[in-house]
Order: C-alpha cells, then sequence, then structure tokens
C-alpha cells in the first residue's frame, strides 16, 4: 500500500474513529484503526471495539498502491496533530509502515490487516429517511436519562420506535423519562424491528459527533432487532442493541392532569440553577410553589444557607407545591432554546410531573417526598 494523504482529512477521520477504540482490549488489534485505500471504492479509515463500530471516508488521498494497514492510534495520532505537512505519505513495506513529511519521517511496526474485524457497511435497501438536525435533537433530549448501570432493564440506552411517518427515542433510568417524536420517511417499506430495540449510549454519542450538517439526510435501520446500522453523510456507523428488555414506560405517563402551567425554557433554567446554589448532597431538593402569576423556588441546606427565587408566570388556577431534584430539571432544560415554550402538567406533590414542548418533547419526572 502506498498513498499521499491530505494531513487535514486524514486527522478528520482519525479523530472521529479513535473515538470507538478501546483503551484496553483482550484483542490487541482492536487498539488500532484501520485504513483501507481502494481506487474504486474510495479510501476508508475503520474502528471497532465489537459492540460499536465506524466506517468514516477520509478526504484527498492520493493512491499510488491499493491497499489496506493498521495504523496504531496512539502514534499515529500524535503524527497527525503535530505535523505541520499538508500532505503525509503511508506507505508499507514487508515489516514496517512508514510514514513520510517534509521535515520528519516515521517506522513503525506493521500488523496483518486481514485480522481486524470487519465493520459492516449500510447495504440496507429499506430503511428510514430522517434530517441530522432532527436526529441530533432526538439525541440529545433523550441519552441524559438513561442509566449506565442498570442490570434489571435495557436501560443503558435509548428506545427507538420506528413507523412509516415517524421516529421517536425515549430514555429513562426509573427516577425520569425523556420521550421525542420528530418526522421520518419510511423509504422501501422496511419492516418493523422486532422487540424493544435500545441504541446504546456510546453509539449514540458518536452519530451525534458525526451529525454535522443539520439539513443532510442521514439513513437508519435496525437489523433483525440485534444491531442498528446509521449512515450519515461521511460516515457508516454500526452497534449492537442493548440486549434486555425495556419497561413499558407509557405507564409512566398520569391518567388525568388537572393543571396546566405555560412556561418559558430560559427564565425557568435561569431560576432553577439560581435556586439550586445552596443545596447540597444530603438536601438536594428545590420546593417550586405554583401560585396565581408567580412560581416560587425555595431550597434549604443546613451549614449552606438558604434561597428564594420568584419567577412570573401566567397562571391563575388553584395553588400547587411539588419538590425536584434540581439536576434533573436542568438536565432536560439545558437541551431546549431559551425561547421554547413548555407546559407543565402536575397534580400534586406526590404524583409525576409532565412537560411538554410544542414540538413533540416530553419529559416526565418524579417528586421528592417532603413533608408539607
Amino acid at each position: 500500500m502506498r498513498a499521499l494523504c491530505n494531513r487535514e482529512g486524514l486527522l478528520t477521520a482519525f479523530t472521529m474513529v479513535s473515538g470507538v477504540v478501546p483503551a484496553r482490549s483482550p484483542k490487541p488489534i482492536l487498539q488500532n484503526v484501520k485504513l483501507v485505500v481502494d481506487a474504486d471504492e474510495g479510501s476508508v479509515l475503520m474502528g471497532t471495539d465489537l459492540e460499536v463500530g465506524i466506517r468514516h471516508r477520509v478526504l484527498g488521498v492520493k493512491i499510488e498502491e491499493p491497499g489496506s494497514v493498521i495504523l496504531p492510534t496512539t502514534r499515529i495520532g500524535s503524527i497527525l496533530r503535530t505535523a505541520g505537512d499538508e500532505e503525509l505519505m503511508l506507505e508499507t513495506t514487508d515489516e514496517h509502515l512508514l510514514v513520510k513529511g517534509r521535515h520528519a519521517s516515521f517506522k513503525l511496526p506493521l500488523e496483518d490487516p486481514s485480522l481486524y474485524p470487519e465493520v459492516p457497511d449500510f447495504a440496507a435497501t429499506s430503511y428510514h429517511v430522517i434530517s441530522a438536525g432532527n436526529l441530533k435533537k432526538l439525541i440529545r433530549r433523550t441519552v441524559f436519562a438513561t442509566d449506565l448501570d442498570s442490570a434489571r432493564y435495557a436501560l443503558g440506552g435509548v428506545l427507538v420506535e420506528l413507523t412509516a411517518e415517524n421516529l421517536s427515542m425515549v430514555g429513562t433510568d426509573g427516577r425520569r423519562l425523556a420521550k421525542m417524536i420528530t418526522t421520518a420517511e419510511a423509504e422501501n417499506d422496511p419492516p418493523a424491528p422486532s422487540g424493544t430495540p435500545v441504541i446504546p449510549v456510546k453509539a449514540l454519542k458518536l452519530i451525534e459527533r458525526n451529525l454535522v450538517d443539520d439539513d443532510l439526510l442521514v439513513h437508519l435501520t435496525i437489523q433483525s432487532g440485534t444491531a442498528v446500522l446509521v449512515r450519515t453523510e461521511s460516515a457508516v456507523i454500526y452497534s449492537r442493541l442493548v440486549e434486555g428488555r425495556f419497561p413499558r414506560y407509557q405507564d409512566v405517563f398520569p391518567a388525568t392532569v388537572e393543571i396546566k402551567i405555560p412556561l418559558k425554557a430560559g427564565p425557568l433554567r435561569l431560576a432553577v440553577e439560581q435556586a439550586s446554589i445552596v443545596t447540597s448532597d444530603e438536601s438536594r431538593g428545590v420546593d417550586f410553589q405554583f401560585g396565581a402569576g408567580s412560581l416560587t423556588l425555595s431550597s434549604q441546606a443546613a451549614d449552606v444557607g438558604s434561597s428564594q427565587v420568584d419567577l412570573p408566570i401566567d397562571y391563575d388556577g388553584k395553588p400547587v407545591e411539588i419538590t425536584f431534584d434540581p439536576r434533573y430539571l436542568l438536565d432536560a432544560l439545558k437541551t431546549l432554546d431559551d425561547g421554547a415554550e413548555l407546559t407543565a402538567e402536575l397534580i400534586d406533590a406526590k404524583n409525576a410531573a409532565v412537560f411538554r414542548t410544542k414540538d413533540q418533547y416530553t419529559y416526565v419526572v418524579m417528586p421528592l417526598t417532603r413533608e408539607r
């Protein structure tokens, strides 16, 4: 193999792909990435930990001799970041990988590229099409609500639900639940996924990093209920699905709601941040007192102090008090634009509160118990 690579183009792909490389592995070859240069197929950089994998297109490669090579992640990353060259020559001999610039050259050990596990490509002919901007929003508004340590349910990822016209994602850790629905077009009538497909957090974060242009279209397919494949403009991301059963989340939503209060995301977020300044690990709750025209947030912690924050609101219904862990509210509010309008649906101090936005985002959070 011999190819003249644009350094920036290779570094861009390398930065994306190296994110899945495990720091330690029973298979040492997985601590590397694989570069394939092909005059017909184009140049592709790939990495995997056997659970999550990525194939990323490399721009600016002039191929003199096609082939493939294993690139040691740490050393190649350092070379690409520190080299001042616009182009670098990558060449393999019988025993070494040579990396040459104008003022520096490196000779590295050579590994057999055929030993590197294959990273699946996107071969599906029926799939769902969604804009990159909408998929990014789905991920950001749900992934934070997952539970990576859960052993009982498949809570270490986000549930995906697909219909002919919509794609929805649901994340929960048992104390709060985030769900969002957005439009997605079914191409060539893809079959409905079996079971409850849950994409792991690591894969979702990798997918999000590859959604660079919000206006471009992304293709998504669930393979036989065992894996997900996502194709972006420059990459294909593969991931096994989380094993286990996702809980019946629909039961979390209250059957009837009496109190509905309109709010603005930005002012509410700032008020919650202020009220939480004097909370502590032992006393983390913030009391929310909704009254006519005003929301009062108050908190108190021994040896820390107390706070009271008043927020004008457009509400003239009956008073209601409820206590929240402010972290749970802030996690969701930080994913919304400051001008976003949301509605708080409340029952009382003991039942789940539901927050809804106009763009089909729903956030359910359980209150903290407190003597009143």
